[in-house]
């Protein structure tokens, strides 16, 4: 009798889109993705709001803008594995290991908690042969979120951070366009989890590299890890908080192996030559994207900057970041505007 309860609880929990047992290394590893979210047994629950065993929440210094959306984020290493640090590039993650993101918007995104929706969540899956990227959409109900290789446009209407109303279409990205920001030369590979991102206090209340460290998740974490500031930290310098805005907004595809290697752009953390930064670069490629400045960055002139003119801009073919946003980042926009303006002209 009790045999049959049991095998009664688990086919119930099935049905509700829940795993008993927690992740399943046979679904994560298998050639191809599942067909919902639930399947991989990720979370206790079917609205993905309580994590399984092993599966651990995490946050970034600097989210990258993805039009307001707000960010759930989860970790998930294989029991008995650890990632290996990496000064300044994403950790050395053990296969089997999973990034989860889910993105969500509330009705008023000044109180992004308050009766938000999970819309998408994407999964990057450590595989035998690399990094594979899978978005899933969530239904109207919430109780379930089923793989979307296509992507999907995604009609909203909330209240901006700022009090004003916003209409848009948001894009869940198809899997090339995953591919496109998560370019590693031939390969993809996860954008955030490098220690200047992750070294800061995070959801538990603790110091987050030191707290993966004690779970066992992260090996090998010397004393003084590096940060980035927080971009709105008004004590830290304005160009540090730039280059931060830049380096996780902008730097996953103007990078040497990234998608934008070819503009000469480099908007890394760690890149100091001024020229690669776009100071008083010219474009590769001229053209109307462009508009009518002459240098990437003019000092002292952002109204004269392309850099600042293409972050401002919504328009296809001019907008950069080129996916991931259908709205201009206002705030992440004024940032550099303001580090270029104080900037010794030439």
């Amino acid at each position: 009798m009790r045999g049959a309860l049991a095998t009664l609880v688990l086919v119930l929990l099935a049905a509700c889109g829940q795993e008993a047992a927690g992740p399943d290394m046979g679904v994560i590893l298998a050639d191809s993705p599942a067909p919902t979210l639930a399947a991989y047994g990720f979370f206790k629950d079917a609205g993905a709001r309580e994590p399984a065993d092993g599966v651990v929440a995490y946050d970034l210094v600097n989210p990258l803008f993805s039009d307001h959306a707000a960010k759930h984020r989860f970790v998930y290493v294989p029991d008995g594995e650890a990632a290996d640090y990496e000064p300044d590039a994403v950790f050395d993650f053990p296969v089997g290991t999973v990034l989860i993101k889910t993105f969500a918007f509330a009705p008023d995104m000044r109180e992004p908690s308050v009766n938000e929706r999970y819309r998408e969540t994407r999964l990057l899956i450590h595989k035998q042969e690399g990094w594979a990227a899978y978005p899933y959409v969530w239904n109207e109900g919430e109780t379930e979120a089923s793989y979307a290789p296509a992507g999907a446009w995604l009609e909203l209407a909330f209240t901006g951070p700022g009090g004003e109303p916003v209409e848009t279409e948001y894009r869940v990205p198809n899997q090339n366009q995953c591919k496109t920001c998560h370019q590693l030369g031939e390969a993809i590979a996860p954008i955030g989890p490098k220690a200047r991102n992750l070294n800061h206090v995070g959801p538990y209340g603790r110091a987050q590299l030191a707290d993966w460290s004690a779970r066992g998740l992260l090996q090998g974490l010397p004393d003084a890890p590096p940060s980035v500031p927080d971009v709105h930290d008004a004590t830290a310098s304005l160009e540090g908080r730039a280059r931060a805005y830049l380096d996780v907004n902008c730097a996953h595809c103007h990078r040497l192996e990234g998608s934008a290697s070819n503009s000469g752009l480099l908007l890394g953390w760690s890149v100091e030559d001024p020229v690669a930064l776009g100071i008083g670069k010219h474009p590769t490629a001229a053209g109307r994207g462009s508009g009518d400045a002459i240098h990437v960055i003019a000092p002292g002139a952002p109204d004269h900057s392309i850099l600042t003119y293409r972050m401002a801009s919504t328009e296809a073919g001019i907008a950069m970041p080129e996916l991931g946003r259908s709205l201009a980042d206002a705030e992440g926009v004024a940032l550099v505007r303001a580090w270029i303006a104080e900037m010794p002209q030439q």
